[in-house]
């Protein structure tokens, strides 16, 4: 993982021997699970069954983070509307936590879907792969208006990489952009969503973000090998319409600062 860095590191956790126990008890089956679901999640999708297909998306990330012992609890209501969702990035527990708290398709770049393992989990929940190319705009358009018209919501991360989790990067307004256009900003809102994680007792505050030059296993290790989990909270904030705003960039600075103000001090 390569992105946003700062002038300290997080160690990383070491698994004792019970540690890499718990690492390979609780990896395993949350592997055999995503497996498992794979097989009516591609035929629902090859039917045409997106609705039903992200149920079993949502059942599968439920599952896997009973498995790893991490509570999910949110406030708010997840949007009605068709539109985008919003958020702070700090790990890849995002895709589960988020996927858990409502129905949703994540936008990500194109370079996402060869990462390992979450290039895999990214192309299993339906992820949207998009090139951030010039040339690729009108492909862009007429992808988010076909997602649009179906009433699907997409979620992307507009800090363009993840975090410590205890902070939110200002927001990048190039995602935005494709939805002004004039037949998609009065059908779009868009969602403002800030995930908080609070730590295992103990452990420091960014101990989830998953940032810089952290490896995936070695990350993925450090917080399955925790005897005792913290807890994550997905705070839903009330809706924007896109035609409100006069340009890109005052919504996206609209919905950093409230994002933003949804984690703590």
């Amino acid at each position: 993982m390569i992105g946003w860095d700062a002038s300290y590191k997080v160690s990383l956790d070491r698994p004792t021997a019970l540690g890499w126990l718990l690492v390979f008890v609780r990896l395993i089956p949350c592997v055999l699970t995503i497996a498992f679901l794979m097989i009516p999640l591609v035929i629902l999708r090859f039917l045409g069954q997106w609705r039903m297909g992200q149920r079993v998306v949502r059942l599968a990330c439920w599952i896997c983070l009973k498995i790893v012992g991490l509570s999910v609890t949110s406030t708010g209501k997840p949007m009605q509307h068709a539109g985008v969702v919003v958020a702070n990035h700090s790990s890849w527990l995002d895709i589960l936590t988020l996927n858990v708290s409502q129905r949703v398709y994540f936008v990500a770049k194109s370079e996402v879907r060869s990462w390992p393992a979450i290039g895999i989990m990214a192309r299993a929940v339906g992820t949207v792969f998009i090139r951030r190319k010039r040339e690729d705009a009108k492909l862009q358009h007429d992808l988010f208006m076909e997602h649009a018209k179906q009433g699907h919501k997409l979620l992307f991360f507009p800090e363009g990489t993840s975090t410590d989790g205890c902070r939110v990067l200002p927001f990048r307004s190039s995602l935005f952009q494709a939805f002004f256009a004039p037949d998609l900003v009065h059908l779009m809102w868009v969602q403002p969503v800030t995930v908080r994680y609070d730590a295992p007792r103990g452990k420091p505050a960014g101990f989830y973000g998953w940032w810089g030059d952290m490896e995936m296993f070695e990350h993925i290790a450090h917080v399955l090998s925790q005897p005792r989990q913290g807890c994550v909270e997905v705070i839903f904030h009330a809706p924007l319409k896109f035609e409100d705003f006069a340009d890109r960039k005052a919504l996206a600075q609209t919905a950093y600062r409230i994002v933003a103000d949804g984690l703590p001090d």
